[in-house]
């Protein structure tokens, strides 16, 4: 198996086009940004990163393939983890555990954050069973509502970054 060229850098307006395109149903666009409506447009991603920081895209093979920021960071102490959103055509090939990595080394490097923080849904089993193996633990559970008012946990996720 070919080892997949992974790079990264910080996102552009001009990229946001391509990245609503990532999202491919609502029960995606719930998981990667619940305050997003459906269908994701580049007007709320767009609003989305700049309130956030941190935005960064993944590139396979020089293609636009997944996109991060961070939605909280409290220097010296934690950056939260957000609007991780990937490409249908790269998943599964190792974008997210390269992005996550991405992520984390920001997180030390530019808020001296000790942790990073995730948020998932209990529905998302992909991403549950992504989270943990790349070393997440769970911290804690809470109620939220899904865009059709059912009931849905959120769970909180954290990992030491060393």
């Amino acid at each position: 198996m070919d080892t997949p060229n992974l790079t990264h850098r910080p996102a552009t307006d001009d990229d946001l086009r391509q990245v609503v395109d990532f999202v491919q149903t609502p029960d995606e666009l719930f998981f990667a940004y619940p305050k997003g409506t459906w269908p994701l447009t580049v007007e709320q991603l767009a609003a989305a990163r700049a309130e956030r920081r941190g935005s960064t895209l993944a590139l396979l093979d020089g293609r636009p393939a997944g996109y991060a920021n961070f939605y909280q960071w409290h220097p010296g102490e934690s950056c939260a983890l957000g609007n991780l959103m990937i490409a249908p055509w790269a998943r599964s090939r190792g974008v997210a555990r390269y992005l996550i990595g991405v992520m984390e080394r920001q997180a030390r490097e530019h808020f001296d954050a000790r942790r990073l923080d995730i948020s998932c849904f209990n529905a998302n089993a992909a991403g549950l069973l992504l989270y943990t193996r790349l070393g997440y633990t769970p911290k804690e559970v809470v109620e939220r509502s899904d865009p059709q008012g059912q009931r849905v946990a959120l769970i909180r996720l954290e990992k030491a970054l060393g």
